[in-house]
């Protein structure tokens, strides 16, 4: 006998009402206990109140109470992933920019550096919905999530080192047989080994990042949703300090020399070392999870109402089916009052989903295709006041993703004045501003942190849509402080006051504090939107997951916009960072008006924070 547990959360109840689903026999009827978990009284004397306004929310869940302590070790792998991930942001746009005396001479002209980063938004748009659908239908006896965070962590040790090895790999394909410190040109047999390791990496990374989240959520109660998400974002916080450390340090080199080669001199060498160093913290970091995640296997023949990592991607006439079919199975319920409580959640699901049953044909299945019809469809059935966020978040990320992009590089190019083709000296100067851009990160990050704790109260007193459109203000200030500090530190090179020793103190002293002060609008980007969607859509049954799915379109197609264009943009001006630190600006400035003007007025006192959403 099977046995499923289900929340239905009722608004005017202060605890969630589980309904116990059991299956009994396939051909015949299903019965439903419904057992309030503020009262021990018997299924029986159970009371239904009245759920007319009433979302239904459906997920599968196991009936185990998991500890504290399981849940922090069950989601490690999250630190071990995004420490990779800060190593990906901090080092690797120079790394593919490098000349001969810097990391790996692969030379891709930096018009051009943008484009390798097109994978990510395309792997976030199709990959993770994807994986996120297959891992809920698992029936491995490992469990659902453990088999894809096992394979995306052994795809991401593949790919570092790949991307690490790329000169050498290079250089045995028939890339030129010069020594590294002396070569100029472009490899191009590593360039292209490493476009396949980056790329492999960006797959890799999402396929963990889905199943990871929703195996805690699998293993976390109503009482312990706030602890998983603090759980969660303390270990990548933890990652991201010690990858950024790592890519701040530039000493690996020297403790692993044998690393070094005739294709791959030091600062290549302390690269490689570096993603070494990465694939050991993951490979620990995934046995932890694999070990302490106890997972329940799912049993083949056990239906799922909502997709506990993807809801966007379950159908919504499916689920209107299923309840419409266990009606007429003519299901028992027990309820002193004598409703049938299908009645209820017909009442509430069916209006709902009323505009889905058009789309029945739109339905393709759980395939890549799907995907995408299925969010571009759910665009026609947005709730009220999502539009408005849908603005606001593409034109926050579209002043996100240059930053995120070319950060590292602006700190060795316009702070340091190095450059990565140049005389020794201006690639030294180079690799000591991408070391100190990936320590700007690294105080990113704490400064990320320790926000994160403040955005709750923050939103509880100002309101989510004031403090969206504050933190938008902020990155537009940034942004324009950023271009400003380059114009004036080039305007001193170009003078020669600065040739050798790089920007002055006080440049790079104030470089390092946008780095930290940008860690407080990323906070509040990682989190609000996602509360405010969840807000907007409480009431709309399936629309929920439909909603927060497009949502992810207003991140991913604005990430990949900038990677096609930011490149060529900068180019059109002469090169450099600053064009695309100025179009991020403007973008802000108008997040923010809009964000300000037009996102609806949500309840201060019931806001709570969604979690972050990295990667």
């Amino acid at each position: 006998m099977d046995t499923v547990s289900i929340r239905v959360p009722y608004r005017n109840l202060k605890k969630e009402v589980e309904v116990e689903m059991i299956g009994v026999d396939e051909q015949q009827h299903h019965r439903i206990h419904l057992n309030d978990s503020s009262s021990n009284s018997s299924s029986s004397s159970s009371q239904i109140p009245n759920s007319d306004s009433s979302p239904i929310a459906v997920r599968s869940k196991t009936t185990r109470h998991y500890s504290l302590m399981t849940l922090i070790l069950s989601c490690t792998v999250a630190a071990g992933v995004q420490f990779g991930w800060a190593l990906q942001l901090s080092l690797l746009t120079p790394y593919i920019q490098a000349s001969p005396y810097s990391f790996v001479t692969l030379g891709i002209e930096h018009a051009f550096s943008s484009f390798i980063w097109l994978c990510g938004p395309i792997t976030g748009l199709v990959v993770q919905p994807c994986v996120g659908i297959w891992s809920d239908k698992c029936t491995s006896k490992f469990g659902r999530r453990r088999p894809f965070i096992l394979a995306g962590s052994l795809m991401i040790s593949v790919a570092v080192i790949i991307i690490g090895f790329s000169a050498d790999i290079g250089s045995i394909l028939g890339d030129t047989k010069e020594h590294c410190s002396t070569f100029k040109g472009t490899r191009t047999r590593a360039a292209f080994i490493f476009v396949i390791g980056f790329w492999m990496l960006d797959l890799a990374n999402n396929t963990v990042q889905g199943p990871a989240r929703a195996l805690l959520a699998d293993f976390s109660g109503p009482d312990q949703r706030n602890s998983a998400n603090a759980v969660f974002c303390s270990w990548m916080a933890v990652g991201n300090i010690l990858g950024f450390s790592a890519g701040a340090s530039g000493s690996w080199n020297r403790w692993f020399p044998f690393l070094m080669s005739r294709a791959c001199c030091e600062a290549c060498g302390n690269l490689k070392a570096a993603f070494l160093v990465a694939v050991v913290f993951l490979t620990l970091c995934t046995l932890v999870t694999l070990y302490f995640a106890d997972e329940v296997p799912l049993a083949k023949n056990q239906p799922l109402h909502f997709s506990d990592s993807a809801p966007l991607l379950d159908d919504p006439q499916q689920i209107g089916g299923e309840l419409s079919k266990s009606k007429s199975d003519g299901p028992v319920f027990s309820n002193t009052n004598g409703n049938n409580i299908n009645r209820s959640i017909e009442q509430n699901v069916n209006p709902k989903h009323a505009n889905s049953i058009e789309d029945q044909n739109e339905s393709l299945g759980d395939g890549p295709g799907a995907v995408l019809v299925n969010l571009l469809t759910s665009l026609r059935h947005l709730p009220p006041g999502m539009h408005s966020v849908l603005a606001v978040m593409a034109l926050t990320w579209l002043s996100w993703f240059p930053f995120f992009l070319f950060d590292t590089d602006w700190m060795g190019r316009e702070v340091y004045h190095g450059n990565p083709k140049g005389n020794s000296d201006e690639v030294r100067l180079f690799d000591q501003g991408v070391r100190e851009g990936a320590f700007g990160l690294l105080l990113n990050s704490v400064v990320l942190g320790i926000s994160s704790f403040l955005i709750e109260p923050m939103c509880q007193r100002l309101g989510p849509r004031l403090v969206w459109g504050l933190s938008n203000f902020i990155v537009f200030a940034s942004m324009a402080v950023t271009a400003i500090i380059s114009l004036i530190s080039v305007g001193k090179y170009s003078g020669g006051i600065e040739h050798v020793i790089g920007g002055n103190a006080a440049i790079r002293i104030a470089a390092l504090i946008v780095f930290a002060l940008l860690g407080f609008p990323l906070a509040i980007t990682y989190s609000v939107p996602f509360s405010v969607t969840a807000e907007l859509t409480a009431d709309s049954g399936g629309g929920q997951g439909l909603a927060i799915g497009v949502l992810n379109l207003a991140i991913v197609i604005p990430q990949m916009i900038i990677s096609l264009g930011a490149g060529p943009w900068d180019a059109l001006f002469g090169g450099g960072n600053i064009p695309a630190f100025v179009l991020a600006s403007v973008c802000a400035l108008a997040a923010g008006v809009i964000a300000i003007l037009k996102l609806p007025d949500l309840s201060n006192s019931n806001f709570k924070s969604s979690g972050f959403h990295f990667g």
